[in-house]
């Protein structure tokens, strides 16, 4: 089975589970998952994780993810997006492009965002569209998210166009919902494409046409082609390259001593730093493979592995 990731281009109407279904029936295994759902009106980047890679999904889950999104003004939609009902009258009375560049504004930076009704947000263990399909009262729980980026990238009305950088957990849907609010107008997202997850960017996914022909038929050494090894993953953590008995020790999930690393990259390890958040470690065997990640014991000078790969 391998490990590893393919980056996928995903088109519009199929669910990410729909791609997953697709990668597991082609693949012949089963254990194949996706880091960060995209809803089936939107396009572009996605990850699907392959064998033991699908255990580093926490990790995923702290890269910023960057948008194009399209949104266009007049009326609100009860899913915030085009695939809803609308739940206002057309307003034929729209914004001047300095006015939506006023209105971007208050939405940079760290806020609260309520999801949409219409969401895979869960609440006690159940999906919130499950309940809003049943037309079931939704509990609305605000979340921190943080929009590092939002320009205008063009405006002919009705319809915006943005680019979006943000962070995981930050719904597009509802940034679209409460411009139009803030503008007085009513909005949704008409369309949305991903176009980066961290350092994976849509120029290097690969077309389902291209997977059918390709990425699907063994290459050499049994991988598929396009996958990204596991070796070659999560590349902001520092490498340690430990020795055999670091080896063994990682690999049963105890603690890796100082005098267990051979060698470091970068050769000067970052100390701690609370700005930057968690420290964590890829620990690597002496042939090359991916072993664990640990992180550093803050009362001793000792690496304890918190996933272990091997």
């Amino acid at each position: 089975m391998p490990d590893g990731i393919l980056l996928v281009d995903k088109p519009a109407g199929r669910t990410s589970h729909d791609i997953v279904l697709e990668l597991r029936r082609r693949l012949g295994f089963s254990k194949i998952g996706h880091f960060g759902t995209l809803d089936p009106l939107a396009t572009g980047l996605l990850i699907a994780a392959l064998g033991r890679a699908t255990r580093l999904f926490p990790f995923f889950q702290r890269h910023d993810k960057t948008y194009e999104a399209r949104v266009r003004l007049g009326f609100s939609t009860d899913t915030y997006d085009a695939l809803g009902k609308p739940t206002s009258p057309v307003s034929a009375a729209l914004p001047e492009e300095e006015d939506v560049r006023t209105a971007l504004e208050r939405f940079r930076g760290v806020q609260d965002q309520v999801p949409p009704a219409y969401s895979a947000k869960k609440y006690k263990g159940r999906p919130l569209y499950e309940m809003a399909r049943k037309s079931e009262p939704v509990p609305l729980k605000a979340s921190t998210v943080v929009i590092h980026e939002l320009a205008l990238t063009a405006y002919n009305p009705p319809l915006v166009e943005l680019r979006v950088r943000c962070s995981a957990g930050t719904y597009v849907r509802s940034l679209a919902h409460d411009l139009g609010l803030a503008l007085g107008c009513r909005a949704h997202l008409a369309g949305l494409v991903r176009t980066a997850v961290g350092p994976y960017t849509l120029d290097r996914c690969l077309t389902l046409d291209a997977l059918r022909a390709t990425a699907l038929a063994p290459s050499f050494g049994g991988d598929p082609a396009g996958l990204i090894p596991m070796e070659a993953l999560l590349p902001e953590f520092p490498k340690l390259i430990l020795n055999e008995n670091g080896a063994r020790s990682a690999r049963n999930g105890n603690a890796v001593l100082p005098e267990h690393i051979g060698s470091a990259v970068p050769a000067s390890l970052p100390a701690p730093d609370p700005d930057r958040g968690e420290v964590l470690y890829r620990l690597f065997a002496p042939e090359g493979s991916l072993l664990a990640l640990a992180r550093r014991d803050p009362e001793k000078a000792v690496l304890r592995p918190v996933v272990v790969l091997s």
